[in-house]
């Protein structure tokens, strides 16, 4: 009876003081909660309940396993799998910790700051910062687990004998690695990009929505999402549309007719700005910018407050200005000129005379030939 009750009073003892201690624990960062509902760090706290339970459960149960006295012929491989339990739920609980520490510090950073980029770079850095925190800490409880098999603690010596040689050539094979996430960081403590930030790479407009230590994740006005190594950052250049104050100065093109009436566009300029809530209110403009034979270049400058907003309101002037041109004045669009050309001074602009005159067969022949050939052949020419 006495090897039954035992294992029993052990195992269930440790794993009924375990649900114990967890309920009390979440029953205690509950009411801190909602004590200090200024800040989630108790609320956050409460994600770790499980590998906290997990912890508890395994250190319990890896001390009084020798009491038990259960399964005492494999007694070394169930206290090794209760330290490796042990190890793995420890490394987690110090994650989901260090994740809540860092997460309650940013919303205090952004609930005081106003600055939009200032935050973003916090965001940015924060969140590499919890990505070099999960792999260290996963590194280590690696290494713990594996320094618990005699083997590898046996082989210790020799490992760290040869560490300088070991060292030399993981970072020549891992040197393109190695980079990115040198260059990751690089960016979040450069400042150079941030999340959120509105770029422009490789002629691709976008959103900048993931930055990790190796790559970077761009979603496009489309949807789509560009990936590529961070190191690309540090390398080429690229154009931040976010960098220092987010308002903008966007510009729309015409081509129109020499006679287009500029006095009414600018003031129709001033009414669609006016009726746009995209327009910031800082500044407006209309002039020509070139001429050719046939057009002229007319250049709308428009003003808003971040790069969403330029984009609604360049769409905006070019579509209302053109939809006015066409109803108010279409003579003012481009069109291909068809008027007779100018006879040279000195010349007549009747029929040519001497022997570039048409004789009467072919003047019947001309009569009798359609309208448009006929005007053709009066028409007046030209001598080249």
């Amino acid at each position: 009876m006495e090897n039954l009750l035992r294992p029993v009073i052990v195992v269930g003892g440790s794993v009924l003081l375990t649900l114990f201690i967890g309920w009390a624990t979440d029953r205690l960062l509950s009411k801190a909660d909602r004590r200090h509902p200024e800040t989630p760090l108790w609320g956050l706290l409460r994600r770790g309940r499980i590998p906290y339970q997990l912890v508890l459960c395994a250190a319990l149960l890896r001390g009084s396993y020798d009491e038990a006295r259960l399964l005492q012929e494999h007694q070394t491989g169930i206290g090794r799998t209760l330290t490796l339990v042990l190890i793995g739920a420890a490394a987690w609980l110090v994650i989901r910790i260090a994740g809540a520490v860092v997460e309650t510090s940013y919303s205090r950073y952004a609930r005081v700051h106003r600055d939009a980029a200032r935050v973003r770079r916090v965001r940015t850095q924060v969140s590499l910062i919890m990505r070099v925190v999960s792999a260290v800490v996963g590194t280590v409880a690696a290494a713990a687990m594996l320094l618990t098999f005699p083997a590898f603690r046996a082989a210790g010596a020799s490992l760290l004998a040869s560490a300088g040689v070991l060292g030399i050539v993981a970072g020549v094979a891992a040197q393109s690695t190695l980079s990115n996430m040198f260059a990751g960081l690089q960016i979040a403590f450069g400042d150079m990009v941030r999340i959120g930030d509105t770029v422009v790479v490789d002629g691709e407009w976008g959103t900048v929505e993931e930055i990790t230590l190796t790559f970077l994740t761009v979603r496009t006005w489309d949807e789509r999402r560009i990936t590529m190594p961070v190191s690309y950052f540090t390398s080429n250049p690229f154009e931040n549309w976010s960098r220092g104050t987010p308002q903008m100065t966007g510009i729309v093109y015409w081509h129109l007719d020499h006679s287009a009436p500029l006095d009414a566009m600018r003031e129709k300029l001033r009414d669609v700005l006016r009726e746009s809530p995209a327009w910031d209110g800082r500044a407006y403009g209309l002039d020509v910018t070139d001429s050719t034979p046939s057009t002229i270049q007319v250049r709308a400058l428009v003003t808003a407050k971040d790069a969403d907003d330029i984009w609604t309101i360049r769409v905006t002037v070019r579509e209302r200005m053109l939809r006015w041109l066409t109803e108010e004045h279409p003579y003012a669009l481009p069109r291909v000129n068809t008027a007779d050309a100018m006879v040279p001074p000195g010349r007549s602009k009747g029929l040519p005379s001497g022997d570039d005159a048409p004789s009467h067969e072919g003047m019947a022949s001309l009569d009798a030939a359609p309208p448009r050939q006929r005007r053709a052949h009066e028409s007046p020419q030209v001598d080249r």
